[in-house]
């Protein structure tokens, strides 16, 4: 009987060893484009940081690069991805606008002088602006950045002529002769800047904490697979720890992130500098419960319907309800997109 049993116990364990092999692991696809405060997850994803958190919940992630930022928020509001960075903007105009019920996971940082308004000329101020034509990404963060200066010394978009540039001709452009006026991000504000002749006039650091870069997830397949918010905030703070230190395993991180973004750790170093990079997610949170978030969502809100960016259907600028810690802006019953501190407070408490 003792031999009996002593055989079954191996032959069990073999046998569930099996039947979990059997049983595949749930997978989620996330996607990222190189971003000064996105770089983080390619090195996650190098490092197999992610890979770890993954399967300590049991879960496989694919983390996938896509080169053209706009095409993965594309890709993500189709259904191809379960997660994307973006924007706090897009990600109301795109996925939200789109009818894709969409929650910010993690609030990674805010734009804190990485973007930023630059007239040709010497001792320029943003009052010069008027009358001139103005080189941009249209209906993008640059867009909503210019009109938020614009406002700032009591200018209208019709004091301006916007005209829409795409980032890869944006250098090249700024260089001819009949262009005056650009409003732009890190890196191309950083090499437009260095030309001769240029006036930086207004930046985001003016308007702290209205452009937010996010990791957005799908909120129904997050509500169904709270493994994904777990191992995705996990990966992501564990990343933060190594980045924010100041030894060498923090030089080596900035440094890949670096050369990945094409730039070197000088460059990369610059681009932080002008990034509110919440490393603890004490710092996101602080923001997320904050009362300013409603408040710059409205502001995004309405700047996006002025634009007709929240679709043909939209009769005004709360026509989709963004609900955070503090409640809801805009139509409760049209609640698409939402900012939810339930993971990050779980790192925040150590409990992942």
């Amino acid at each position: 009987m003792l031999r009996h049993s002593r055989l079954i116990k191996p032959l069990l364990a073999l046998t569930l060893s099996l039947s979990a092999a059997l049983v595949q692991a749930e997978s989620f696809k996330v996607c990222w484009s190189i971003y000064v405060g996105w770089m983080p997850w390619g090195y996650g994803d190098e490092q197999k940081i992610v890979d770890k958190w993954a399967k300590k919940y049991g879960i496989e992630i694919d983390v996938v690069q896509i080169n053209d930022y706009i095409e993965s928020i594309n890709q993500y509001t189709a259904g191809q991805f379960d997660g994307c960075v973006m924007t706090n903007m897009d990600a109301l105009t795109i996925p939200a606008a789109g009818g894709v019920d969409t929650t910010a996971l993690i609030v990674g940082d805010f734009s804190n002088g990485n973007d930023g308004v630059v007239l040709k000329g010497a001792n320029k101020t943003l009052k010069d602006i008027k009358g001139q034509s103005v080189n941009l990404v249209e209906l993008s963060v640059s867009h909503y950045l210019l009109a938020r200066a614009l406002e700032s010394v009591g200018l209208k978009e019709a004091d301006v002529k916007v005209v829409n540039t795409s980032d890869a001709d944006m250098v090249a452009v700024y260089g001819t002769k009949d262009v005056t006026a650009v409003t732009t991000w890190n890196p191309l504000l950083s090499e437009i800047l260095s030309q001769p002749n240029s006036t930086k006039v207004f930046d985001s650091s003016q308007i702290p904490g209205e452009i937010m870069d996010l990791m957005v997830v799908n909120s129904a397949t997050l509500k169904k697979n709270p493994a994904l918010g777990k191992a995705l905030v996990g990966a992501w703070y564990e990343i933060m720890g190594i980045m924010s230190g100041s030894d060498k395993a923090a030089t080596t991180a900035k440094t890949a992130m670096a050369v990945a973004s094409g730039t070197d750790l000088a460059g990369y170093e610059a681009q932080l500098a002008s990034t509110k990079m919440f490393y603890k997610p004490t710092d996101a949170l602080a923001l997320v419960n904050s009362d300013e978030l409603l408040k710059t969502m409205q502001k995004v809100a309405e700047f996006s319907f002025d634009h007709g960016l929240l679709g043909d259907g939209a009769p005004d600028a709360e026509y989709i309800g963004v609900q955070g810690p503090k409640g809801v802006y805009g139509n409760t019953n049209n609640i698409k997109l939402r900012f939810d501190t339930t993971y990050m407070q779980l790192a925040a408490d150590n409990k992942l």
